[in-house]
């Protein structure tokens, strides 16, 4: 009884997240929001709680995150990481003062103390890349000068999160100065000889992964995936970082294969992660955290276009094309909540989960719309304040360009979404 049960629940939580995925597709927006608001539905003071299927939701949860982290790994070669890093660093560092720091600012305002800031500072840093990546495609700006200038704000962010994720999870376990710097001592070295070893000897491992046959791949790839995050959430170091820095380890023809095989199921465990965040919050805890979640949601949408602006800026582009990229950095989505989603069940405050919530359900939805009206939008405040047309300033306008590689990465972004 009980197993049948636990059947028909789970069943139709992914019947539900079918349905409304379609439906989201249908309509050309993310589903993420959707799935929250299931989640929402579904959980604690919902319209209808879940009972015996909340523990394997929970467990399918963890690996969504490990799948989400490892095909963000695969996204992209240890070189380049290494490039990014060297020539767009400037670009990085700007944008986690204009956008992390409000988050941590806004904590400390409402008194939850400092690691409920360094958390709420990730929330609001992190940009969406799948929601990025989606609008981008319906746009069609895979191709436009400025597009590089997104993606290598989004590598950066990404590969921060190697940094990032051991310093929240010491601190949440509540570990010591010392223990909580030998944490961090371990994931940087892990992360600094994982990317040396795959610049030097990435063919090597790929070879040993490699298999002609789609279900070996499969199998050998996903299973070294939940091992290495097992090791490194042994040593406190994060799971989602032990998986990340997996997919970076993997390159060429098996990372490619990879990726085809492992995206259904990132798909399906994400969005199983996303319902189990909602399950975890209660709708009625919401409105009290609704109006500092929209002031800091406009707030770092702000920010978020003025990092854009100014990194397309440092990169030669016309000013039409620095309002597009700031434009389409604002939404943010799953690693938000993966961050929000490692602090609630820490306890460190209650009203973290709720405000996460609403932050990234209003900033998914604001986010397509500031990425196709922020350029028009400065064009046409400029011609009412007569300075005339946004476009019109000493660079001169520039033609979209293809760049191949790049807009590849970003198309397989896209599957985020």
């Amino acid at each position: 009884m009980h197993s049948a049960v636990l059947l028909i629940e789970f069943g139709a939580i992914i019947l539900a997240l079918g349905l409304l995925g379609r439906f989201a597709g249908r309509f050309q927006f993310s589903p993420i929001p959707l799935y929250l608001l299931a989640g929402l539905a579904f959980g604690t003071g919902g319209l209808l709680p879940l009972g015996t299927s909340e523990d394997f939701v929970a467990i399918g949860a963890e690996i969504g995150v490990i799948l989400l982290l490892l095909m963000l790994g695969l996204e992209y070669t240890a070189s380049d990481l290494v490039s990014n890093l060297k020539t767009q660093y400037p670009a990085g560092i700007v944008d986690c003062a204009l956008n992390a720091l409000p988050g941590a600012a806004a904590a400390l305002l409402m008194g939850w103390g400092p690691v409920a800031a360094v958390v709420l500072a990730g929330v609001t840093w992190i940009s969406s890349s799948g929601v990025i990546a989606k609008v981008l495609g319906d746009l069609g700006r895979l191709g436009n000068r400025e597009t590089p200038v997104i993606l290598s704000i989004l590598v950066l962010e990404d590969l921060a999160m190697a940094v990032y994720l051991p310093i929240i999870t010491a601190l949440l376990a509540g570990v010591g100065l010392a223990a909580g710097s030998l944490t961090l001592a371990i994931a940087l070295g892990a992360a600094g000889l994982v990317l040396f070893v795959a610049v030097r000897y990435g063919r090597v491992i790929s070879r040993f992964v490699s298999s002609d046959d789609p279900e070996k791949l499969l199998l050998v790839v996903l299973g070294l995936t939940i091992l290495v995050a097992g090791i490194a959430q042994q040593l406190q170091v994060s799971a989602a970082v032990g998986a990340f820095l997996v997919g970076i380890a993997l390159s060429g023809e098996v990372a490619e294969g990879a990726h085809s095989l492992l995206a259904p199921l990132r798909d399906l465990f994400a969005a199983v992660f996303f319902v189990f965040f909602g399950l975890h919050t209660d709708p009625a805890s919401i409105p009290p955290v609704l109006l500092p979640a929209l002031a800091l949601a406009v707030l770092t949408a702000c920010t978020k276009i003025a990092t854009g602006y100014w990194a397309a800026r440092r990169a030669g582009i016309s000013v039409k094309g620095r309002w597009r990229a700031g434009g389409a950095l604002v939404a943010r989505g799953e690693f938000s909540i993966v961050i929000a989603g490692l602090a609630v069940p820490a306890g460190i405050e209650p009203s973290l989960g709720p405000l996460a919530t609403a932050y990234v359900l209003i900033l998914v939805v604001i986010g397509p719309l500031t990425a196709r009206y922020a350029e028009p939008f400065a064009a046409l405040a400029g011609r009412v304040s007569g300075r005339g047309k946004a476009g019109d300033s000493g660079a001169p306008p520039q033609d979209p360009a293809p760049v191949p590689e790049e807009s590849g990465q970003v198309a397989r972004h896209g599957r985020d979404a």
